[in-house]
């Protein structure tokens, strides 16, 4: 594989939508990937956390493999094994009645405000269908999903949206109890906001939002596209918050490397999606739901205890760093703020360069590691952010 080549023809060939390293990834083992060179590197992405077992884990591979080799698509004209097997370890892991599958974080999101307005529309009329996120939320890139984003930078070239959604500061109980009207059917929210910076909400708003919504029949969805499996050492971020949303949102690290979404939703939500009202053709793919189960069968306790120790251990290291004003975020979802003038996207950069792939969030730096990392790995990319910070100025 040639570097300049591969360059080349991904330039001449793909849609110039994102702001590439000059890297050619080719192969990968655990937490380590290597590109068309030779070099290494320390994998702090996870590919925006998805590998949540790292790059070709054996049980993983083995059970993608097997089911490429017996069926890889019928569609959902028919029933399959490895859907049903991975909704019902879904629902029993997570306390949600029913869950309908996609292909990745935004189609979630897009089904879970549509299995939002049915119930909501259903139950109390037509006019019952206002949204109300957060700002500095990020819920995906379809329009209804951009719509939903509490982020103007996203909304610039692409009207007109969809209609009745409504945006509320994060942490301002006030202003979410004054925009939630007659007419609002849900909240949407991330327990820690990713896209718009790895913020963690405060507990006490959670719970007074919970609440409220609770008293108004207004359904609770939150978006676990990045901070769920295991990403903050639980299962859910939810189950630190003591939270039981009506709707759950799943993807990312699901699939383990494969792109796979999904909606969890309560009895009341599901009871209202009939055939016909929502589908997906690759929704279900049984290659997918054989990944997303060895990933589940991986994360038991003892794995989730890994994860809490190595991400106690990582942020009271990176906060110990130079130039490192405020670790943010929850488990192994880290944002870095530095101080100095430091910009994250040349610590980013030179991290790159030293052999360790890091991500940014806005102004920070943002480390999404796979979720099987050890005490040396993260020994190891603390020494690298500590070299390339100490010849920051």
């Amino acid at each position: 594989m040639n570097t300049e080549k591969v360059i080349s023809r991904d330039n001449d060939y793909i849609l110039h939508t994102y702001g590439r390293s000059q890297v050619v990834l080719a192969e990968g083992e655990g937490m380590t990937a290597r590109d068309a060179d030779g070099k290494s590197y320390l994998d702090f992405t996870s590919g925006i956390g998805v590998n949540s077992l790292g790059y070709c884990h054996p049980a993983w591979v083995r059970a993608v493999a097997d089911q490429a080799a017996t069926l890889q698509h019928t569609s959902n004209l028919y029933y399959t094994a490895p859907d049903g097997k991975l909704a019902k370890k879904l629902c029993r892991r997570t306390g949600l009645d029913a869950v309908f599958f996609g292909n990745s974080g935004a189609e979630a999101n897009e089904g879970a405000i549509k299995c939002a307005r049915k119930y909501s529309v259903d139950t109390y009329g037509e006019s019952r269908n206002k949204v109300i996120t957060l700002v500095n939320s990020f819920h995906g890139r379809t329009l209804a999903t951009l719509t939903a984003t509490g982020q103007d930078v996203f909304h610039h070239d692409f009207g007109p949206f969809p209609g009745n959604f409504d945006y509320v500061p994060a942490g301002d109980f006030a202003a979410l109890e004054k925009a939630a009207d007659k007419d609002t059917c849900a909240v949407m929210m991330e327990l820690v906001q990713g896209e718009g910076g790895v913020v963690a909400l405060d507990a006490d708003y959670v719970a007074r939002v919970a609440a409220f919504c609770r008293e108004k029949d207004i359904l609770v969805i939150v978006d676990e596209v990045q901070t769920g499996v295991g990403r903050t050492g639980k299962f859910l971020a939810c189950e630190h918050f003591d939270l039981h949303p009506d709707i759950v949102t799943l993807a990312k690290g699901l699939g383990g490397g494969l792109p796979i979404g999904a909606v969890l939703m309560n009895k009341k939500v599901a009871d209202h999606m009939k055939p016909g009202s929502h589908g997906s053709t690759f929704g279900g793919n049984p290659v997918c739901c054989a990944g997303a189960l060895a990933v589940l069968d991986e994360m038991d306790d003892d794995f989730l205890a890994n994860v809490n120790e190595r991400a106690a251990r990582l942020r009271a290291g990176l906060a110990k760093l130079p130039h490192v004003r405020e670790v943010s975020g929850l488990g192994l979802m880290v944002g870095i703020a530095f101080d100095d003038g430091i910009k994250a996207a040349d610590v980013r950069a030179a991290c790159e360069k030293a052999g360790l792939l890091v991500l940014t969030a806005k102004t920070r730096l943002r480390l999404l590691p796979p979720l099987i990392l050890t005490a040396d790995d993260v020994g190891d990319a603390l020494a690298i952010l500590r070299s390339v910070l100490e010849k920051c100025v």
